[in-house]
């Protein structure tokens, strides 16, 4: 298993380095900086999107599921598209990055906390139910912005389309730091019930034979996936499928139960698919299309394949 991590881990330096020297030309000072910025978001985002879909599909007991169904992706959105349809791309909330990411995380979260607190404020209510409501409010979200998508100004929505997919070439840095404290934060806080996540793959009625305070932990464990996916979704912007596909890809390489090593394992293969995805965007599509279009691509038909492949089972 330990080799396998090294293999991943081999691989992702390898890829990183490159992306950091490829065609600098000398003009190390200007070049090693922003490629860093992007490399520490990347980092950040596609670790703290493969742990948390990892941890929610074995919460879920359902490996296609990721946490974008709770609606946060959508609420994203909504947000975006209300702050520039009603106070303008020209306003301090719109152009102020850091405003604007404080506005973003704190409703997902807020949203996020209202739906635990009144789906578990009854006894009997199953994760399921959340799925549900979940699916419902985000589809709720996506048609408010897309209603006012088709109201708004078009050089209004040409601003806005810029933050309808995810983006690691105008990474505010401020942000990044701030991220990373929060990650750092929220991680630290996790570390205690990640010992549960074995027994939780289990099921619930197993995890409960065993021991384990079901709902604490699970209750726990979803608030801390929707902080971490509210931080990545805010920093760079939403990516659909990217949780889906690295989440599935992990479970056939590392093959494996222990979720010390599939959380490693996950996070790797997420940073090798988003740099490997900046690579062939900038250099082989030259910027004319957007990683989370390539990933989302791809996660797409993966996610495809895998329905076809449960209904088979």
């Amino acid at each position: 298993m330990k080799t396998k991590i090294g293999v991943l881990a081999l691989v992702a330096i390898v890829l990183i380095a490159i992306f950091m020297l490829i065609d600098a030309g000398g003009n190390w000072d200007y070049v090693l900086p922003r490629r860093f910025k992007k490399i520490l978001a990347i980092i950040l985002t596609g670790s703290v999107i493969a742990i948390s879909t990892v941890i929610f599909q074995t919460i879920t007991n359902n490996r296609i599921l990721t946490p974008s169904i709770i609606g946060l992706d959508s609420l994203y959105m909504f947000i975006q598209t209300f702050v520039i349809f009603f106070l303008g791309s020209a306003s301090k909330t719109a152009m102020d990055k850091n405003l604007n990411f404080v506005l973003s995380v704190g409703l997902m979260i807020l949203f996020a906390a209202l739906l635990y607190k009144v789906l578990f404020k009854r006894e009997g209510r199953n994760i399921y139910f959340l799925l549900l409501i979940g699916l419902i409010f985000g589809t709720l979200f996506n048609s408010l912005a897309s209603f006012l998508q088709v109201l708004i100004d078009p050089n209004e929505f040409m601003i806005l389309q810029d933050r309808m997919f995810a983006s690691f070439n105008n990474v505010n840095t401020d942000l990044l730091v701030i991220s990373c404290v929060l990650v750092l934060g929220i991680i630290l806080y996790l570390r205690p019930f990640l010992k549960y996540l074995d027994v939780l793959s289990l099921g619930r009625d197993d995890a409960i034979n065993l021991g384990v305070d079901y709902d604490y932990v699970v209750k726990r464990l979803l608030i801390v996936i929707a902080i971490l996916v509210s931080i990545a979704t805010a920093l760079v912007g939403p990516i659909t499928f990217l949780g889906l596909l690295v989440a599935n890809v992990a479970y056939q390489f590392m093959k494996t139960y222990r979720h010390s090593y599939l959380l490693f394992g996950a996070s790797l293969i997420s940073i090798i698919a988003l740099v490997g995805g900046l690579l062939i965007v900038e250099r082989v599509f030259t910027f004319s299309t957007t990683i989370s279009v390539i990933v989302n691509f791809i996660g797409g038909v993966y996610f495809i394949y895998l329905l076809l492949k449960e209904n088979k089972a």
